[in-house]
C-alpha cells in the first residue's frame, strides 16, 4: 500500500514540475545519445583506467555508435597527510584528484569545451601495509567514480544548453 502511495506521489510531483515547464536534463532531445557518442581517451595508469570505466559506465557508452567527441584527460593527484599521531605518523590521508577535460568534435578535432574537476575523499592509514594499499586503492576508485559523475553531470548540462 504504501508503495501505491509512493508512485502516486511521484506522478503528481511530475505533473506539477511538467505544468510549470520543468524539463528532466535527460529529457531534452539528443542529451543521452550525445552522450553515450563519447569516446574518452585515458591516460596511462591506474587512475586513468579507473576514470575511463567510470566515465563509459556514466556516459552510457555505445560502442556501435560513432564517436562524435573525444575526451582527452588530464589527472592531477595529491595524497596529504591528516591526523598525525605523537610518533608522527599519519592515521588518516586526504586524497585528492583533479580531472582536466578538453571535449574535442570529431572529425573537426575543435575543441567544444573544457572543463575541470577536483575531487577530495580521505582513507585511513593501517598499521598492515597491504591494508593501507587497499585503503589507497579504494580511495583511488572512489575519486575517480566521483570525477566521473561530475564530469557526466557537466557535460550533460552543456548539451542541454546547446541543443535548447
Amino acid at each position: 500500500m504504501a508503495r501505491i502511495a509512493r508512485t502516486g506521489a511521484l506522478a503528481l510531483a511530475a505533473l506539477a514540475l511538467a505544468a510549470c515547464g520543468f524539463t528532466p536534463l535527460y529529457g531534452r532531445p539528443g542529451v543521452g545519445t550525445t552522450l553515450s557518442s563519447v569516446q574518452v581517451s585515458a591516460p596511462n595508469g591506474r587512475v586513468g583506467q579507473l576514470i575511463r570505466e567510470h566515465l563509459d559506465d556514466a556516459l552510457a557508452r555505445d560502442s556501435n555508435l560513432k564517436p562524435q567527441y573525444r575526451m582527452d584527460l588530464q589527472l592531477s593527484e595529491q595524497r596529504y597527510p591528516r591526523g598525525i599521531r605523537v610518533d608522527n605518523v599519519a592515521t588518516r590521508y586526504e586524497y585528492v584528484l583533479v580531472a582536466a577535460y578538453t571535449l574535442v568534435a570529431l572529425p573537426s578535432g575543435a575543441a567544444a569545451k573544457v572543463g575541470r574537476v577536483r575531487v577530495e575523499v580521505t582513507y585511513d592509514s593501517a598499521d598492515q601495509p597491504y591494508a593501507s594499499v587497499a585503503a589507497q586503492q579504494d580511495a583511488q576508485d572512489r575519486a575517480a567514480g566521483e570525477a566521473a559523475r561530475k564530469i557526466e553531470l557537466e557535460l550533460a548540462t552543456w548539451l542541454a544548453g546547446a541543443k535548447s
